[in-house]
């Protein structure tokens, strides 16, 4: 705290603590009344504390000219220059604020805390290069001061270069240092997570979530535990969020696959559908609907949901490809070569498209399509399994014999363990292949 001079203010008749008093208890018409008195008695200490007060009383328009006029009598004190940037930046006047901090001394006390609000501020104006080298004077002038490193950690935390905020984050937790809004191990977590570094993400969500229950956090603990496979931690922290907020529409997917993990298929199905009464435009639910009712086996309710998800959105390949799987199921092969074709009109290739038309193809014995089909997409496939043992069948029922067995060695160079195909192929060798 600084401490100016002049002494005056012994006419005083209340104190600042017993106007806030008064403004507490709802007086603050009189409270205001009573303010203006007291600056006009005030020594310059009292008038710097009377700033702080309209500050957090929302008013810098009465904080702003007591400020200038004590810088006006202290023009290098480094706390009142800070003060003014930071009633200017409630006034919305940010070009001023970065003029009161950039006359901070370096060595002034304040100055660490100004290149901090310097920081923040060319953050906001999209300085963000401007911003970064601030910090780093700082850290320069302090390198051990734990409020730039975890200043300068969450600034790469928000810039989304996760790698590089971690080793300033953690150097601020061997510090000991503790955020005065939200948590240093949430913002660790979310470091951790981004890197896919998932088991250091997960302790250190477990110890934040205790400190501060966010949506944001709640989020990315639950979404963390599924890439670790821990369905129940998953489905416990999406619950909660969803208690906590049913419109973070972004959690109704994951939460779908938490309890798919655990098999609670109903709930996972019930989940989708809520989320899609908060959102009826998002096809990722209308996929996870389909495939939902697909395991609980009402193909109908499947194809609706799936052709939903397509409608809204025809490059969502994995709801083609259950719903060409469910056609494929169903020996619907005209529907299959339609969205196939429809796909392939708006641009939307991918060869494996072109594998379900080849399948679709070879359904309805249109064999030399289908085998143009599958010699053309080959290339792609060649270490693929299921493909390979596909082409291979179409070639054998075509009496390429030759061919199909050298897809069917194929197939157990990849997996020599394949009974069925060690079978085939024996038995195509013993038949003078």
């Amino acid at each position: 705290m600084i401490t100016l001079n002049e002494q005056r203010g012994s006419g005083l008749k209340y104190s600042l603590e017993q106007i806030m008093e008064i403004i507490q208890q709802g007086n603050t018409e009189k409270g205001l009344e009573l303010l203006n008195e007291f600056e006009k008695e005030a020594d310059h200490q009292q008038q710097y504390d009377l700033v702080q007060l309209y500050n957090e009383l929302g008013r810098p328009d009465k904080a702003e000219p007591l400020v200038q006029y004590l810088i006006q009598n202290y023009p290098d004190e480094g706390e009142l220059l800070t003060t003014a940037a930071e009633t200017a930046i409630d006034m919305d006047k940010e070009d001023e604020a970065i003029e009161w901090l950039l006359e901070v001394d370096k060595k002034d006390e304040a100055f660490l805390q100004a290149q901090m609000l310097l920081a923040d501020l060319y953050q906001l104006q999209g300085l963000d290069e401007v911003a970064e080298s601030k910090l780093k004077a700082a850290l320069q002038e302090a390198p051990e001061e734990p409020v730039l490193l975890a200043g300068l950690g969450d600034y790469y935390l928000e810039q989304g270069d996760f790698s590089k905020s971690i080793p300033y984050l953690k150097q601020a937790e061997r510090q000991g240092f503790e955020f005065p809004e939200g948590s240093l191990d949430l913002r660790l977590a979310e470091a951790y997570s981004s890197t896919g570094n998932f088991e250091d993400a997960m302790s250190y969500y477990e110890k934040g979530i205790k400190e501060k229950q966010e949506p944001q956090a709640l989020f990315g603990y639950g979404y963390t535990a599924l890439q670790v496979s821990d369905y129940q931690t998953a489905s416990k922290q999406l619950e909660e969020l969803k208690a906590m907020d049913p419109e973070f529409v972004t959690l109704y997917p994951y939460l779908v696959r938490a309890y798919e993990g655990v098999e609670h298929f109903d709930q996972a199905l019930k989940t989708a559908e809520d989320g899609l009464s908060v959102d009826e435009f998002n096809d990722q639910l209308f996929l996870e609907a389909g495939k939902l009712h697909m395991a609980l086996d009402d193909q109908s309710s499947s194809e609706k949901r799936l052709r939903e998800a397509l409608s809204l959105n025809p490059a969502n390949r994995d709801a083609a490809f259950a719903v060409l799987e469910l056609w494929h199921t169903q020996e619907d092969y005209e529907s299959m070569i339609d969205l196939v074709s429809y796909l392939k009109d708006i641009k939307e290739d991918d060869p494996g498209l072109d594998w379900y038309l080849g399948k679709a193809q070879w359904g309805e014995e249109d064999f030399n399509k289908a085998l143009e089909t599958y010699k053309g997409i080959q290339q792609e496939y060649t270490e693929n399994e299921l493909f390979l043992e596909d082409y291979g069948r179409l070639l054998l029922e075509l009496g390429y014999r030759e061919q199909a067995l050298r897809h069917f060695r194929s197939v157990l160079s990849i997996d020599p363990a394949n009974t069925e195909i060690q079978e085939l192929v024996t038995d195509l060798e013993d038949s003078g292949m």
